[in-house]
C-alpha cells in the first residue's frame, strides 16, 4: 500500500468543538483560531511529508478552508488537490459550549452562497465539491434547477458529489448515481463512513465505483471507537482491539487497513488532531492484512441503525 491513498480530514481541527472522542486529551485548551490554524498547518507539513495529496474541508467546519488555503498559499503547493462540501453552516460562533454547532441547508440559495466562498479561498486547488451529508429525505438529491447548476462546476473540471451519513447511506450513493444533466452523471464523487463497525454501504459504493466514481473513505476509525484508548466496552470494539493487539498493530491501523484494503476506495481519510495519530495511520499504508485477518475483523459490524443513533448521541466537545 501506499500513502498516496491516503487523504487528511480537517473536520477535528477546523473548529473548537467536535465528536470525535480524547479531544482534551488531544487539544487541551489551545483552541483559538491562531492555535488551532498553528496545529492544522502542522498536520498538513507531516501529511505533505509523507506522500499525502489530498485534503478534505467543508463550509461547517469551522475555518478549516481558510487554514488549508492559507497553507496552500504559504508552502507555494500546486500538487495537492483539495475536496470541500457545501450544505451545512458553522454556527457555533468558536463557543465550545454553543447549544447547536452547524445547520443542515440544502437549498439552491445555500449554493449560491457557500460556492463563491469556497471557490475564493481555493480555487485551482480545488478538485471536487460535495453536498455535505446528502439523504433522501432533503430532496437535493431530486432538486432539477440545483443539479443544473452543480452541472456547470462539472463542466469547469470540478468533480461533483455528495457525503453520506446515516443508516440509508447505500440509498442515497444508488439515489446519487442516477441523476443525469445533459446525458452526463452529475455525482462521480462521493465520501462515505465505511469502517469495521460499519460496512452497510460496502456493495454501494463498489457499484459506484464500477461506473467510474471515486470514493473517498471518512470515519474509519469511526470517530474514535477504533482508536488506541477508544473502547467502550462493545463487543466490535473489543474485538478489533484484540485482532490489531494479536498481530502487533494498533486498533486505528488495523481498521485504516481494513478501509484501504477495499478495491473500491479511492482515497481513506486520515481525521488525525495529532502528529502521533496521524503517523499511527501513515504506517497502516503498509500493511497488508491477510484476507482472513480482514473476515475475522468485519464480524465487528454492529447493527447499522443502532451505530448512527450512538454516532448522533455523541458529545461536542
Amino acid at each position: 500500500m501506499s500513502t498516496s491513498r491516503l487523504g487528511i480530514g480537517l473536520a477535528a481541527v477546523g473548529r473548537p468543538a467536535y465528536i470525535t472522542g480524547h479531544r482534551s486529551a488531544d487539544l487541551g485548551d489551545g483552541r483559538t483560531p491562531e492555535q488551532l490554524e498553528a496545529r492544522t498547518h502542522a498536520l498538513l507539513d507531516a501529511a505533505y511529508t509523507s506522500g499525502i495529496r489530498y485534503v478534505d474541508v467543508a463550509r461547517s467546519y469551522g475555518r478549516a478552508e481558510e487554514f488549508a488555503a492559507h497553507w496552500l498559499d504559504e508552502r507555494g503547493l500546486s500538487d495537492v488537490e483539495v475536496g470541500s462540501k457545501w450544505g451545512y453552516r458553522y454556527v457555533g460562533d468558536w463557543d465550545m459550549a454553543a447549544t447547536v454547532h452547524e445547520v443542515k441547508d440544502h437549498s439552491l440559495a445555500a449554493f449560491r452562497e457557500q460556492w463563491p466562498a469556497t471557490r475564493a479561498l481555493l480555487g485551482q486547488h480545488l478538485g471536487r465539491y460535495l453536498v455535505h451529508s446528502a439523504t433522501l429525505d432533503t430532496g437535493v438529491l431530486a432538486d432539477a434547477a440545483l443539479h443544473r447548476e452543480l452541472a456547470a462546476l462539472r463542466e469547469r473540471g470540478v468533480r461533483v458529489g455528495i457525503s453520506t451519513s446515516g443508516p440509508r447511506q447505500a440509498d442515497a450513493v444508488r439515489a446519487a448515481l442516477d441523476v443525469m444533466v445533459d446525458g452526463e452523471p452529475l455525482f462521480t464523487a462521493f465520501q462515505v463512513t465505511w469502517n469495521l463497525l460499519e460496512p452497510s454501504a460496502g456493495r454501494a459504493l463498489a457499484e459506484a465505483a464500477d461506473r467510474g466514481a471515486q470514493v473517498v473513505v471518512k470515519e474509519s476509525v469511526a470517530n474514535g471507537r477504533l482508536a488506541p484508548g477508544g473502547s467502550d466496552g462493545t463487543a466490535g470494539v473489543d474485538l478489533v482491539a484484540a485482532l490489531a493487539a494479536a498481530q502487533g498493530l494498533s486498533p486505528d491501523q488495523l481498521a485504516v487497513a481494513a478501509a484501504l484494503a477495499q478495491p473500491w476506495a479511492w482515497r481513506v481519510l486520515s481525521g488525525a488532531a495529532t502528529p502521533a495519530q496521524l503517523a499511527s495511520h501513515v504506517a497502516a499504508a503498509d500493511v497488508a492484512l491477510d484476507p482472513g485477518l480482514l473476515e475475522a475483523a468485519m464480524a465487528a459490524a454492529e447493527d447499522s441503525s443502532a451505530y448512527w443513533a450512538a454516532r448522533s448521541a455523541r458529545p461536542w466537545t
